[in-house]
């Protein structure tokens, strides 16, 4: 008896979502949502959005004009880190491409360089403009690891410097090269899976009610879980589907590699696309309008995805208040995840956790869809 019911929920939920498979063949913007518009718009994105910094504007200012302070200017623009834009002879001149922007920093060498190198010790003036701080930190790094490099070079034959009491040698894990398209790629994947998942559910009831196909579904013997069910079935499987297009779009463009567990990747990315694609359903149930429901999914999913999920502002950074908020938000988990399992090596050890808030996300936002879905027209 219990075989028998359980095959009929089955048939009656494979049914619904045969009948929604049928809808998306008919509606092909949904597909193109659905598939084309996530990979468009992470190339668009994963190159027009990086914090990688260089080709950087330097005026020189060489009142030295010996060859060692040439050589210390090419060894500057030889690398394409700085690109010399004006050279003067005194720093104010210098300084007015700063204050109208056509520069970013300014190198000043002192005459006299070429004998303090002699000597073994020579400075240099950098100066910078700190109106955009992230350009200004790069900048200054860049330049302190030229000159340690150039200072190698430069010294004269024969000198010697005195070895430092503590010699600091620093290794950097995960992305060695700094590259910002490692780190934003992941979490960019994350945040178009989100919107692009709660949107396309976000239509579907509400383009029941609209249709007043609705009515017809309550004269069956389908119930809400396999209404619920057989709708989200078959937008997991396009949201899947997304997951492989986006994670290769990023291998194969961006050179993202994939280090970690795949069995922790794929169900995470099942887990997330469950909980998103219930966020939208929910959604659709509440509001039973698509313009509503479109605008309402857009605001919970794209805001909360870029701002709390620590895809660009890292969440340690934020007040006490939307550090508290971001906790409930599933794509913080599913961009550590990703981060965890493409960069750092990660597995199901370490990202379990991460499991444990996605697996809830998903089951409170299937529960609340079913619980607001009622089989009555008022």
């Amino acid at each position: 008896m219990a075989a028998t019911s359980l095959r009929r929920i089955l048939g009656r939920t494979l049914a619904m979502a045969e009948k929604e498979v049928q809808h998306i063949r008919r509606d092909v913007r949904t597909l193109y949502l659905a598939l084309a518009m996530p990979v468009l718009m992470l190339v668009l994105f994963g190159f027009g959005i990086s914090f990688d910094v260089d080709h950087l504007e330097l005026a020189v200012v060489d009142q030295d004009r010996s060859e060692a302070s040439r050589a210390l200017v090419r060894h500057f623009t030889a690398a394409q880190e700085f690109t010399a834009v004006q050279e003067g002879t005194s720093p104010e001149e210098a300084m007015q491409a700063l204050r109208r922007g056509h520069a970013v920093a300014v190198l000043v060498v002192p005459r006299g360089f070429s004998q303090d190198m002699m000597r073994g010790s020579a400075q240099v003036q950098l100066l910078l403009d700190g109106a955009d701080g992230n350009t200004a930190t790069q900048a200054l790094g860049k330049a302190q690891a030229l000159v340690q490099a150039a200072s190698q070079r430069l010294r004269p034959p024969g000198a010697s410097l005195p070895a430092p009491p503590l010699e600091v040698r620093v290794r950097t894990l995960f992305n060695p090269t700094g590259r910002s398209a490692l780190y934003l790629v992941p979490g960019l994947a994350a945040y178009l899976l989100a919107i692009v998942a709660v949107l396309i559910t976000a239509l579907t009831v509400a383009r029941e009610w609209e249709r007043g196909s609705m009515e017809q579904l309550f004269a069956t013997p389908v119930g809400r879980l396999e209404i619920v069910v057989g709708k989200l079935l078959p937008y997991l499987g396009i949201g899947l589907l997304q997951v492989l297009l986006v994670l290769t779009v990023g291998a194969w463009v961006f050179g993202v590699p994939v280090r970690g567990s795949l069995m922790a990747l794929g169900l995470a990315a099942l887990l997330f696309l469950i909980g998103m694609l219930g966020q939208g359903l929910l959604i659709s149930v509440v509001t039973r309008n698509q313009v509503v429901a479109t605008q309402l999914a857009t605001m919970t999913s794209m805001l909360p995805s870029m701002l709390l999920s620590g895809f660009i502002f890292p969440i340690e950074n934020l007040p006490l208040p939307l550090r508290l908020l971001s906790t409930l938000i599933p794509a913080r988990y599913f961009v550590s995840t990703l981060r965890g399992v493409l960069l750092r090596g990660n597995g199901l050890a370490e990202l379990w956790p991460q499991l444990v808030a996605l697996t809830l996300f998903a089951a409170l936002m299937l529960a609340a869809a079913m619980g607001r879905f009622q089989r009555r027209l008022d």
